[in-house]
């Protein structure tokens, strides 16, 4: 009796089980192995979750990588010898490499999108003329629709010299007050850096052609900083450069002649003006302003150092970071200053008395390091960047944050912003190698341009954005500098 009972209970048990047996089901609970895609509240919010196009970091798994083409996770396996030809890196790199490709496709097509709807030039002049716009809005919004129909061209370097154009990339570009000429610094192959001066006088015509004059000199330092001194002294501009030195050698400034770029004899070139040796350099600035004239500022290394180049005085003022950006206000002599630690603040340059911190005026403060200062023209506001991504437009007489321009692209490099205000716009490059223009009335991304060459840390793009390159007759558009390569957007 007992062992046909338990028979009967295994036959039971076993039917049971048959019942129960679901392949589909089996295999659907196992699949939780293979985690499903997760998209964060800004993808959602984009509608992303639905296209597929969901950014890097919220599919973002540990031991597993997303594929947005076949829409799925794959498991990161080790290669030979334990080294995974796979990584986050090369994976991000060839994410944003098919993105780049595709809005330079795009841009070829001439798919432009404007950022506001209903707006085009017979739109705005409709309004116009009812009286609907004011004469500041028109331009500023006849600018944005300008902006987004610019179009790339290559610009061809002539130089004297065979050995100048094509064999060094573009570092830094900077205009001078009137965009005649710029002031190129340029890697060199063997390590360190030299100096040019382009001439725009030929951007007017239909060739688009450049005359590029370079130095006989170059220096084994990085380059951290331009500026163009914009004053004369016995008939001769100058350009102020801020060296930072390597480990051998220490930093140096030197305030360099323009026509030292030229194609004059040798003999009738200047020499250096002022140059001296300094602890590590990392910012420049020139004063305008009559009651500190001659005067030039150097940030360095908890400190800033102001040096007058005709008396060759010099004053000293101790702060608690580094000074990775500066610039002089020009209706007063005041000097802003943008440290390491997110600090920001303002300088007297008359005051003897520096003891202590007592000294610094109008204080605000950044969670990241600044890398960028920009005063507007009734220096009433002050733009400043830093390496968290964030620009911010602050109130210099309430000292508070007035508007964030958000999309910028930063972590560690020191970027520049360009402000044009007649035009109303803001530019500046992002770590990303992406050239991104906002509206300054309103804070809108108006437009993201991808550069031509692939994204690299040696390959972030220096621009100049200016209604009239070239002088006064010049033409209006977007000057940038890549690798090798001189393009130019217009929007004439």
């Amino acid at each position: 009796m007992k062992r046909s009972y338990w028979r009967g209970r295994e036959k039971h048990a076993w039917s049971n089980r048959k019942e129960g047996y679901h392949p589909r089901r089996y295999r659907r609970t196992h699949r939780s192995h293979y985690p499903e895609r997760q998209v964060c509240a800004l993808c959602i919010s984009n509608d992303k979750s639905v296209s597929g196009d969901a950014c890097f970091k919220c599919n973002e798994l540990p031991g597993f990588y997303y594929d947005s083409e076949k829409n799925r996770y794959f498991r990161l396996l080790p290669g030979h010898n334990n080294c995974n030809p796979l990584t986050k890196e090369s994976i991000q790199y060839k994410a944003m490499e098919c993105k780049r490709l595709r809005l330079l496709e795009e841009e070829e097509k001439q798919k432009k999108k404007t950022t506001r709807p209903g707006l085009n030039s017979s739109a705005l002049l409709h309004k116009r003329q009812l009286g609907l716009l004011s004469s500041t809005s028109y331009c500023r919004l006849v600018h944005e629709l300008k902006v987004n129909c610019m179009q790339r061209r290559k610009i061809e370097i002539h130089s004297p010299d065979s050995s100048v154009t094509g064999t060094n990339n573009f570092k830094i570009i900077v205009a001078d007050v009137a965009c005649e000429r710029i002031f190129t610094v340029n890697d060199v192959e063997h390590g360190g850096c030299k100096y040019g001066i382009i001439n725009l006088s030929g951007l007017g015509q239909e060739s688009l052609t450049v005359e590029m004059y370079d130095n006989l000199y170059f220096t084994n330092r990085k380059v951290n900083s331009v500026c163009w001194a914009d004053a004369v002294f016995s008939l001769t501009l100058w350009s102020t450069l801020c060296l930072m030195g390597i480990a051998e050698t220490p930093g140096c400034a030197s305030l360099l002649p323009a026509s030292l770029f030229s194609n004059s004899n040798p003999g009738d070139r200047p020499g250096m003006l002022c140059s001296f040796k300094i602890s590590t350099a990392w910012s420049c600035a020139w004063c305008l302003n009559p009651q500190a004239d001659n005067c030039f500022s150097t940030g360095l290394t908890r400190r800033v150092l102001v040096t007058n180049v005709v008396t060759g005085h010099r004053q000293t003022f101790g702060t608690n970071s580094d000074v990775l950006a500066q610039q002089f206000a020009t209706q007063s002599p005041v000097l802003y200053n943008g440290c390491r630690s997110g600090e920001v603040f303002g300088i007297d340059v008359r005051q003897r008395s520096r003891r202590g911190q007592g000294w610094k005026a109008g204080r605000l403060f950044h969670d990241s390091a600044v890398t960028s200062l920009r005063l507007l023209q009734a220096e009433h506001y002050l733009m400043a960047a830093d390496m968290a991504g964030e620009i911010k437009l602050w109130d210099l007489r309430t000292t508070q944050c007035v508007k964030q321009y958000k999309g910028h692209h930063n972590e560690y490099a020191v970027l520049p912003l360009h402000v044009n205000e007649e035009e109303g716009l803001l530019t500046a490059v992002g770590q990303d190698c992406y050239t991104r223009l906002w509206s300054l009335q309103d804070a809108r991304l108006l437009r993201t341009i991808p550069s031509p060459h692939p994204a690299a840390k040696d390959a972030i793009p220096s621009v100049v954005l200016s209604s009239r390159l070239g002088g006064s007759r010049g033409v209006p558009g977007l000057l940038m500098a890549v690798k090798q390569d001189l393009y130019h957007f217009s929007y004439n």
